[in-house]
């Protein structure tokens, strides 16, 4: 019984934090058709089919499941901004986040959100969605992010929701880092404010005793350092950006598979060796280039060419789940990713 009430807090469904979705026209987006690794590429490179897909599926998500995840509606707040094209979707995914906060503000039983996981991933996201837009800290991000730390443990992390579902919904680490880079983004300097000097004074001892239990996380923490002083020395940064180098396939791209080593809600064993997917390729072009590394550099080079040539024609990037076979729904943080680094190169 208590698998099953985590299973349902993972995928948002019965938890006391939902409150009413957006609303609006069912045909103004389509619901994509299921994330599948067979799936035609596109005949042609395009950002605008991109957009086209991360609208969909978010704005899909969040009126169907009506909750804030880490692999839909979270980073596509992340990345729908830097595409700089006006988006009804975006409106809607970001009213549907405020509404999470002001049910939370209510009092009201059955809004409080479920769990730390959900208050520090959405505070994250309308921090990210606040710096890419208005450049302003907004009543609704402010109230999330200070609620954050009011739920930090003294440890320096979160109770975070552990399905074994990784990369995500897997560890402590991982909400950690998230909430890190979600105040260090967070604009009006929010990160000087006394609660963040504090709360991050125990995020930095909580990474100093805590080794990043994955490459995945450790690039996180890298592109987490280079926001908040502290958190990484420049040698650990170099030998961060050399491991993530040193795994970079013939083809460009780069495996989720191989940034860890994890078991799949399934049971499944790891495959280090599986191919190139969008979600690992994403993330990595972008870390790197918040690292430092130059657009036109090789490396970079040669991920923005497997991007670009292995866009579907849904203009989504398909990632295998780590987990099941059944939805693959880290696709859809992979297309955000994908589209994030494709913008940080231009």
């Amino acid at each position: 019984m208590r698998r099953l009430l985590a299973v349902a807090v993972c995928w948002g469904l019965g938890t006391a934090a939902h409150t009413a979705a957006p609303k609006g026209g069912k045909g103004d987006f389509p619901k994509p058709a299921p994330n599948r690794a067979d799936e035609p590429l596109a005949k042609a490179f395009s950002l605008a089919k991109g957009a086209e897909f991360l609208d969909a599926a978010a704005v899909n998500w969040t009126r169907q499941r009506k909750c804030a995840t880490c692999h839909t509606n979270v980073p596509y707040l992340m990345a729908r901004p830097a595409l700089k094209q006006k988006s009804a979707g975006e409106a809607l995914v970001r009213s549907f986040f405020e509404k999470q906060v002001d049910g939370w503000e209510s009092g009201v039983k059955e809004l409080q959100p479920e769990g730390d996981a959900y208050v520090v991933t959405v505070a994250a996201a309308l921090a990210f969605h606040d710096a890419q837009t208005t450049g302003k800290l907004s009543a609704h991000t402010r109230k999330a992010l200070d609620r954050t730390w009011a739920l930090q443990k003294k440890h320096g992390a979160w109770d975070w929701i552990k399905c074994d579902w990784p990369p995500f919904e897997h560890d402590d680490y991982y909400g950690a880092v998230l909430a890190t880079l979600g105040v260090a983004m967070a604009p009006e300097n929010y990160a000087a404010t006394e609660k963040s000097r504090a709360g991050l004074a125990k995020l930095k001892a909580y990474f100093r005793k805590t080794p990043p239990p994955t490459l995945h996380h450790k690039a996180w923490l890298l592109w987490a350092s280079r926001k908040v002083e502290g958190l990484m020395t420049k040698a650990e940064r170099d030998q961060t950006v050399k491991e993530l180098l040193a795994l970079q396939r013939p083809d460009g791209g780069w495996a989720l598979a191989s940034l860890g080593d994890w078991r799949g809600f399934d049971g499944r064993e790891n495959n280090p060796r599986a191919p190139s997917d969008g979600y690992a390729t994403g993330l990595v072009v972008y870390v790197l280039r918040q690292a430092g590394l130059p657009a036109k550099g090789p490396s970079v080079v040669k991920g923005v060419a497997w991007l670009k040539a292995n866009q579907r024609a849904s203009g989504r990037w398909f990632t295998k789940s780590l987990n099941t076979e059944r939805t693959h729904y880290v696709s859809h943080a992979g297309s955000a990713y994908a589209l994030m680094a494709l913008k940080a190169c231009e």
